[in-house]
C-alpha cells in the first residue's frame, strides 16, 4: 500500500488519471443529485396530486350515495305527508323505499306515542338483509324508539341530520332481531302548526362505509380512516381503535402537536395535506370533510412507499456509475502516461525554476503540440515572471486595502440603520419591519424611525447617486432626520430644515428623495410630506391603493422650497408599505421592470398578519423576478401597522 501511495505521489499520469476520474465522478454525482432532487420533487407533486384525486373520488362516491339517501328521504317524506292516517300504507312505503334503494340498510317511519289512537308505538321499519327485505312494526316496551338518537336528533334540531354510528336491530334469517353498526339520515315530520309528529330514518350499514373507505389504497401500505365529530375513529384498519380511540388518544401519553393540529383541522371540517410522523413513520396525510355529516376522511401514505420505485432506480444507477468509474480509471492512466512522457525532461529543468532560480536555461523540446508550446512558453515566462510577481503583489495589496475599507464603510453604514425587530417590543400597538439591500458595497438608501411624545416619526429615502458618495450623503441625511425630527413635529418643517442644510455647499448637486411621516399613536392620524419619492401603498386587507402625494422637490435640490404636507385622519388597522425605486425598477435579464402593476398584485397576495411577512414576501417576489440579474439600484422596504 505504501509503495502504491509513493508511486501516485511521484507519477503525474497516475494523479491525472485519478483526478479525471474524480472529476467525472463529481460531474456524475452532481448530475445525479440534481436529477434526484428534481425527480423527488416531481414524484412528490404527482403523488400529492394522485392521492388527492383518489381521496376526492372516494369523497365524491360517498357524497353521491348520501345525496341518494337524502333524495330517497325527500321522496318518502312527500308520500308520508299524503297518508299520515294510513299506517298500513306507511308500512308499504317503508318497504318500497328499501326495495327501491339497494344501498339502504333500513328505513323507519316513526311517530310520537299515541299518534294513532290507542297505539303507543308505531314505527314502520324495513330492513335489507342480503337482498331480502323484511318489514315490521319495531316499537314496543322493549324497544322504545322515541328515546333513541335517530329519533331524538331531528326532533330536537328540527332539521335533517346524520347520526353518529350506533348499534341497531336488523331482522335475521330466523325472523329474530339482531344488532349491527350503522348510521342514519333522519328527517323530522311536523304538522302545519309546527307540532312534531315523528320522523323518517334511512340507515346505511357502517360495514359498507368501511369497505368503501378502506378500499382507498394508492400504495400497498397506505390506508384510509374516518373520524366522527369528536375525532373518534369510525373506520380504521386497526379494529382495536374503532369507537374507543380518537386522533388525540396517543397524544395523551406522548404529546404530538402535529397530530393534534391534524385532529383539530379534521374536526373543523377543513381539507388539505400535512406531512408528519404516524406511528414513527414519516407520512403524507390527506384529509377531506364528508359533506353534511360532520365527519372527515383521512388518507395516510408512507413517504417510503411514495419514493420506493424511485429509490430502487437511484440505487441501480449509482451501482452502474461506480462500475463505470472503476473501468474508466485504468484506461485514463494508460492514455495519459503515454502522452506525458516528454514532460519528464521539462520537469527536471523547471524544478529549478520552481525553486526560485528564474535564470535556469530550459532545454528545447522539438514538438509542435501543447508540450512544445509549453516549453517555449516557460522561456517567455522566465523574463516576465519576476516583473509580474512584483506588480501583482502591489495590486493585490491595494485591492485588499480598498475592499477592507469598503467593508468597514458598509458595516458603519448598516450600523446607522435600525435593524432590531420588533423595534419597540414593549409596545403592542406597533408592528414595523424594514429591510435594505445595497446594490454595491455601500448604498444611498436610508430609513429611520423613532417615538417621541406618543408619535411615531419615520422616513425612507433614496440618494440621487450610488456608491461611496451616495453613502456619505445618505449618512448626513439620516442623522439630520434623527436630530431635526426630535425638535420639529411637522413633516413639512422637517423636510424644509433638511433641504436648507443639504443645499449648503452642495457642489456635487446631490439630492435625496424622501417620504417623511408622523403617526399620532393615540388617534391613528398620519401627517406626511412626500419629497419627490415613490408614493407609498396603503393595504386594507387585500385592497391596495397608492397614497395621494403632492409634488414636492427632493430634499437638497432647490433652496428655499416650501414643502406641503398632507393628512390622513386614521390609519389604524391598515398597513403602510414604503419602498425605494429599487423595487419597482428592478430588472430581470430581459430588462423587464418589476413595475407598479406587479407591485400591487404582489401586495394583494401577500400575507397580511405581520409587517415582516409583507416585507419578506415582496423580497421573495423581487428575487423571483430578477432571477440572478445584477442589481442596478439599492432596494429598501419598510412596512408598518398601527393596531
Amino acid at each position: 500500500m505504501r509503495k502504491l501511495i509513493d508511486y501516485i505521489r511521484h507519477s503525474l499520469a497516475a494523479r491525472l488519471s485519478i483526478w479525471v476520474v474524480l472529476f467525472a465522478a463529481l460531474i456524475f454525482m452532481a448530475t445525479q443529485l440534481f436529477v434526484t432532487i428534481q425527480s423527488r420533487k416531481s414524484i412528490r407533486q404527482e403523488a400529492i396530486k394522485g392521492a388527492s384525486q383518489v381521496l376526492d373520488n372516494t369523497i365524491l362516491r360517498l357524497n353521491d350515495i348520501m345525496d341518494d339517501v337524502k333524495f330517497a328521504a325527500d321522496n318518502l317524506e312527500w308520500l308520508v305527508y299524503r297518508h299520515l292516517e294510513e299506517p298500513d300504507v306507511l308500512m308499504d312505503y317503508s318497504r318500497n323505499t328499501v326495495q327501491g334503494n339497494p344501498f339502504l340498510n333500513g328505513c323507519s317511519i316513526s311517530f310520537e306515542p299515541y299518534y294513532f289512537e290507542g297505539q303507543k308505538y308505531f314505527s314502520a321499519y324495513s330492513s335489507n338483509t342480503d337482498g331480502v327485505v323484511e318489514t315490521i312494526q319495531e316499537g314496543d316496551d322493549d324497544y322504545q324508539y322515541f328515546y333513541l338518537d335517530w329519533y331524538l336528533l331531528p326532533k330536537l334540531l328540527n332539521q335533517p341530520c346524520w347520526t353518529e354510528p350506533y348499534n341497531d336491530w336488523e331482522i335475521g334469517d330466523d325472523k329474530s332481531l339482531q344488532t349491527q353498526m350503522q348510521v342514519s339520515y333522519c328527517k323530522p315530520l311536523t304538522a302545519a302548526d309546527g307540532k312534531y309528529l315523528g320522523g323518517i330514518s334511512l340507515d346505511i350499514s357502517l360495514q359498507w362505509l368501511s369497505e368503501t373507505i378502506l378500499s382507498v389504497r394508492p400504495y400497498p401500505n397506505s390506508y384510509s380512516f374516518l373520524i366522527g365529530r369528536g375525532g373518534t375513529y369510525l373506520v380504521h384498519p386497526d379494529a382495536d381503535k374503532l369507537f374507543y380511540q380518537t386522533l388525540f388518544t396517543e397524544g395523551l401519553d406522548h404529546p404530538d402537536p402535529e397530530m393534534d393540529a391534524l385532529g383539530q383541522a379534521m374536526i373543523n371540517l377543513e381539507e388539505g395535506m400535512k406531512i408528519l410522523d404516524v406511528d414513527g413513520v414519516k407520512s403524507y396525510v390527506f384529509y377531506r370533510p364528508l359533506k353534511g355529516t360532520g365527519w372527515s376522511v383521512g388518507l395516510i401514505c408512507p413517504e417510503k412507499e411514495i419514493f420506493s420505485g424511485f429509490n430502487r432506480l437511484r440505487n441501480a444507477t449509482l451501482g452502474f456509475l461506480l462500475l463505470g468509474l472503476l473501468f474508466m480509471l485504468p484506461i485514463c492512466f494508460y492514455v495519459i502516461r503515454n502522452r506525458l512522457k516528454p514532460l519528464s525532461t521539462l520537469a527536471d529543468h523547471t524544478e529549478k525554476i520552481a525553486s526560485g532560480n528564474f535564470n535556469e536555461a530550459l532545454s528545447q523540446i522539438d514538438r509542435e503540440d501543447e508540450i512544445g508550446t509549453l516549453s517555449r512558453s516557460f522561456g517567455h515566462m522566465q523574463t516576465s515572471l519576476v516583473k509580474y510577481i512584483k506588480e501583482l503583489t502591489a495590486t493585490t495589496a491595494q485591492r485588499e486595502r480598498i475592499e477592507g475599507e469598503l467593508q468597514i464603510a458598509r458595516d458603519i453604514q448598516m450600523g446607522m440603520i435600525p435593524r432590531t425587530f420588533p423595534p419597540f417590543p414593549e409596545r403592542k400597538d406597533i408592528d414595523l419591519y424594514a429591510a435594505m439591500n445595497p446594490a454595491r458595497e455601500v448604498g444611498g438608501d436610508l430609513y429611520d424611525y423613532f417615538i417621541q411624545n406618543e408619535k411615531l416619526f419615520f422616513c425612507i429615502g433614496d440618494v440621487s447617486r450610488k456608491g461611496v458618495p451616495a453613502s456619505l450623503f445618505m449618512a448626513v441625511a439620516h442623522n439630520l432626520f434623527r436630530v431635526v425630527g426630535q425638535h420639529i413635529p411637522s413633516p413639512a418643517e422637517i423636510a424644509k430644515q433638511l433641504n436648507e442644510t443639504l443645499c449648503q455647499d452642495n457642489e456635487q448637486m446631490m439630492f435625496v428623495t424622501m417620504f417623511i411621516g408622523v403617526i399620532d399613536l393615540r388617534t391613528g392620524s398620519l401627517t406626511y410630506c412626500n419629497c419627490g419619492h415613490n408614493p407609498p401603498v396603503i393595504l386594507d386587507g387585500k385592497d391596495c391603493t397608492f397614497m395621494q402625494c403632492q409634488s414636492n422637490t427632493p430634499v437638497g435640490a432647490v433652496p428655499g422650497w416650501v414643502f406641503q404636507e398632507q393628512h390622513i385622519p386614521n390609519i389604524k388597522g391598515k398597513a403602510l408599505f414604503l419602498y425605494t425605486d429599487g423595487l419597482n425598477e428592478a430588472e430581470n435579464r430581459r430588462h423587464e421592470e418589476f413595475g407598479n402593476e406587479r407591485l400591487m398584485q404582489t401586495l394583494s397576495a401577500a400575507p397580511q398578519n405581520r409587517a415582516e411577512d409583507i416585507v419578506r414576501y415582496l423580497l421573495d417576489a423581487v428575487t423571483q423576478h430578477v432571477r440572478g440579474a445584477e442589481a442596478s439600484d439599492d432596494l429598501t422596504l419598510l412596512c408598518l401597522k398601527v393596531k
